[in-house]
């Protein structure tokens, strides 16, 4: 019996468990742990009253989790997969124990290694919600490395949209990096306007699927909106890169 006269319960609770994650993730939240147990990757114990007991077993699992999505890039569904497989004794499946080496033939989206393509895959925590930064113009032309001119054609073709407040995000830097970038090569921001409408009709699409799970009244279901969308971006991402792969090796012929 604890000093409170209550019993003492076995195992870990989301609290400590989130503790032990920090130190390798600094991003998992008690939210995201929630997530993970409500589409089935973890399955603690609970106590009559109701709270979560983690095991060990339960954290090595998450450890799994969290580093399959942010290592290789997969989606939960193939995780869940592999972690099925484990529990079914498939001598091919992951190892708990020695830590997550996913097995080759369920990475279906492991494309880290695509050295011909460039740089690597984004995963879900690419898509993560971050403190929001605001720049000014001056701050994102100085980081950007382009003028106003420029800035003006971005702008005026959808590739860069200013806040409410007229401030700029860190994101609205990079495109503008890519976009200079692609201008060495005779590309203009006029031609990119298709890239703009692409992923418009991305993120509508995505809308309209998250959205039913935002309006969920019970309590973790922005948490479980919030990781839909970071993993259908992952993925919308994945496969727009593949199909561009695609389609240059049939204009090269290769």
């Amino acid at each position: 019996m604890t000093a409170a006269g209550r019993p003492q319960r076995d195992g870990l609770s989301i609290g400590a468990v989130l503790a032990q994650l920090r130190s390798d993730f600094p991003d998992v939240t008690i939210s995201k742990i929630r997530f993970l147990e409500s589409e089935g990757l973890v399955q603690p114990g609970r106590t009559p009253s109701g709270y979560r007991q983690f095991a060990a077993a339960d954290v090595e699992r998450l450890r799994f989790v969290l580093s399959a999505q942010r290592d290789h890039y997969l989606p939960l569904k193939v995780i869940k997969e592999q972690l099925d497989a484990a529990d079914r004794g498939n001598a091919e499946a992951a190892s708990l124990t020695s830590g997550p080496r996913p097995p080759r033939k369920l990475v279906s989206l492991d494309l880290s290694g695509n050295e011909d393509f460039g740089a690597r895959m984004p995963g879900p925590d690419d898509f993560a919600t971050e403190r929001e930064i605001r720049l000014t113009q001056e701050e994102l032309l100085s980081q950007a490395g382009i003028d106003l001119a420029m800035l003006a054609e971005l702008q005026q073709f959808g590739l860069i949209r200013p806040g409410a407040a007229g401030f700029f995000d860190p994101d609205a830097v990079l495109v503008a990096k890519t976009v200079k970038a692609m201008t060495e090569f005779g590309i203009e921001p006029r031609h990119l306007r298709a890239f703009r409408a692409s992923a418009d009709r991305e993120v509508g699409l995505l809308e309209q699927i998250v959205t039913p799970v935002y309006r969920h009244r019970d309590a973790d279901a922005k948490a479980r909106a919030d990781e839909m969308v970071k993993e259908l971006a992952a993925l919308s991402v994945a496969l727009h890169t593949l199909l561009v792969k695609a389609g240059i090796r049939g204009v090269t012929g290769g």
